[in-house]
């Protein structure tokens, strides 16, 4: 789940220069763009930067990525270090802005920077983005990057061995790279070829960058791809493009004023850096490209034909920073919608119940619970007040003091992400990351009710949430999750593709055994088999037929069982968000497939099956 900035001054540098006192505007711009989205990914970052109008013989594109600890930071030191050293050496040089656009790599009009969520790809640098296709021809020249995944870069890499080429790498990025390099390096030699007989070589590179139509290009490029993509690119020239998914899968915004336009993933990050209204901010439509011409001019244009919208609900749930205005309210849905189930489960007895949240993306949902919570207490008061039957007053007194009891009951020591840590450290991390508040609870009288945005493995609740708050010594802990159960992989951007690392999979299989009904596994096995060489369009996930013999609460309390670690005092009790609240808390992001096998794209299917294949078959390799 990556990110992207992406800043195109529509003035000149010296504008800038002018205006805000500082040559450094756009630079620290795309810094704070890229901060503001530090939650999309940790594995690296990058940035790259194209000028405009330069001389030839002058480098117009330069590019600086890092896999340090903290890349971003490592990188805008690099750069800040850069301009200091031009300060101390060039102290009134400096202010020139021609000179400094002339010396500086950093100094342009154009900015991209990406952020690194590592799925199935390497952790070396070479897979950090943006990513370069260089040539001698300014029009061809190409930069690319992006948040995507593709089911079908198989048939894709196929593709592009049937035209001839011979790809230095298989990954989804390399793909994307040479499927958008080689339409434009068609789109150049198409217009070359009109043109030669009347005009120079010189003067037709001229007229190759004026008439350069990125919109065929994209057209041609993504026409079979199966995936889920947010692609952001600069021709050489100085056209640039941020293109979106016919499905609306991942997200991609923008915001243009007379200075310049600017391009995020997410809404709140161009909110936060620019300080405008989120009214001022558009999304980009489903199979359609922001595309910006050479000279700043802007259209959203047609590249792929919009399909059934199904942006990823777990943007809202978990990835996107919930500042966002809509996202806010979504989340405080999610919470409020739990309230029913959490009230069964406690018998209606808050008196003995302490509620708390796991930090720190749980905190909104954890907000819209005890809102509900305090509205059921409201019409309980009000139902008692209106039975006409005297109080006493300890009994008013009692009534009047009725409230959610709230704690702080856990603690987050460290400042990450266990989920999306790669698989090679998160073992070691779990037990480590989180701390606990003692003193409030009362021994083996008081239930602890804590939320989490979702439980995925279920690692950090079995080996560090559960044996802590069991430490406190609660008659009961129930863990309240304000997503569904994750049953199958996502091959859209988000690290979750072994099903075999799903707890709610897990479970399902112990059910399976239990009841000696694992035959069932085999025979979904062998039709995954037979279909295996299907193509994207034509696959029927059969992983669901495994779920299909047990209810929802079955999974669930065999989860609960499951996390219960061994000398465990505690009594344990899981309650899931269900699939159809989900849809009333986040009615515009339809996406559901981790929750209920229906795949935005058809090739979503195919690595479904393709994961349980992995599973049966022992294999550690991700299915996509």
């Amino acid at each position: 789940m990556c990110g992207i900035a992406f800043i195109r001054l529509r003035k000149d540098l010296s504008y800038f220069s002018e205006k805000y006192k500082t040559p450094l505007y756009a630079l620290n711009k795309l810094h704070l763009l890229m901060e503001k989205q530090r939650n999309r990914g940790h594995d690296g970052a990058g940035v790259a930067f194209l000028k405009l109008n330069v001389p030839p013989g002058t480098k117009y594109t330069s590019r600086l990525r890092s896999l340090a600890a903290d890349p971003i930071t490592d990188i805008f030191n690099h750069i800040n270090e850069s301009f200091n050293e031009l300060k101390k050496e060039h102290k009134e040089k400096v202010q020139n802005e021609e000179w400094l656009k002339k010396i500086s790599p950093y100094y342009s009009e154009i900015l991209l920077g990406h952020l690194r969520y590592g799925t199935h790809g390497g952790l070396g640098i070479d897979y950090c983005h943006p990513m370069v296709r260089q040539n001698n021809w300014k029009s061809k020249n190409l930069i690319i990057a992006g948040n995507f995944n593709l089911t079908n870069n198989d048939e894709l890499f196929d593709k592009l061995l049937e035209i001839g080429q011979h790809p230095r790498d298989t990954s989804d990025m390399n793909t994307i790279l040479e499927k958008v390099g080689h339409f434009i390096d068609e789109e150049n030699e198409d217009i070359y070829q009109q043109s030669k007989n009347n005009y120079s070589k010189k003067e037709i590179s001229g007229i190759i960058e004026e008439k350069l139509n990125l919109q065929s290009v994209l057209q041609n490029a993504f026409k079979y791809f199966d995936g889920g993509y947010t692609i952001a690119g600069i021709a050489g020239h100085g056209a640039s493009f941020i293109a979106r998914d016919p499905w609306g899968i991942r997200p991609a915004f923008y915001y243009v004023n007379d200075e310049l336009v600017v391009s995020a993933s997410e809404r709140s990050a161009i909110q936060t850096v620019f300080n405008v209204e989120s009214s001022e901010i558009n999304e980009i439509k489903p199979g359609y490209a922001l595309i910006i011409d050479k000279y700043g001019n802007h259209e959203e244009k047609l590249v792929s034909e919009p399909l059934e919208k199904k942006s990823c609900s777990f943007e809202r749930i978990y990835f996107s920073r919930g500042n966002d205005p809509d996202i806010y309210k979504e989340r405080k849905k999610l919470g409020e919608l739990l309230i029913p189930d959490v009230l069964k489960s406690i018998e209606y007895n808050l008196k003995d119940t302490i509620f708390g949240y796991i930090p720190n993306t749980a905190e909104t949902a954890f907000l819209g619970m005890m809102r509900e919570l305090e509205n059921y207490i409201k019409k309980f008061r009000m139902k008692k007040f209106l039975e006409n039957k005297p109080l006493s007053e300890t009994q008013l007194d009692e009534l009047l003091d009725l409230r959610p009891r709230i704690g702080k009951i856990i603690i987050k020591d460290v400042k990450l992400r266990t989920f999306i840590t790669n698989d090679s450290q998160r073992g070691d991390l779990v037990a480590h990351v989180y701390d606990t508040t003692y003193g409030i609870v009362r021994k083996n009288i008081d239930t602890l009710v804590v939320i989490d945005d979702s439980i995925v493995r279920g690692t950090t609740l079995e080996n560090s949430i559960l044996k802590m708050l069991d430490r406190l010594e609660p008659k009961k802990i129930i863990i309240v999750s304000s997503a569904p159960q994750i049953r199958y992989p996502d091959c859209y951007g988000i690290d979750m593709s072994r099903l075999k690392d799903f707890i709610a999979f897990r479970a399902t299989v112990h059910l399976l055994e239990e009841r000696d009904m694992t035959f069932l596994l085999d025979e979904v096995y062998h039709k995954c088999k037979e279909n295996e060489n299907c193509k994207s369009g034509e696959c029927v996930n059969y992983v669901k037929q495994i779920y299909e013999p047990f209810t929802y609460n079955e999974i669930t309390n065999e989860i609960a069982r499951m996390i219960r670690f061994k000398g465990m005092k505690a009594e344990v009790e899981v309650v899931y968000q269900s699939v159809e609240n989900l849809h009333i808390a986040c009615p515009n992001h339809s996406g559901d497939w981790y929750f209920t096998g229906d795949y935005a794209t058809p090739g979503g299917n195919r690595v479904a099956n393709r994961a349980f294949m992995n599973y049966m078959e022992g294999s550690l390799e991700r299915a996509y």
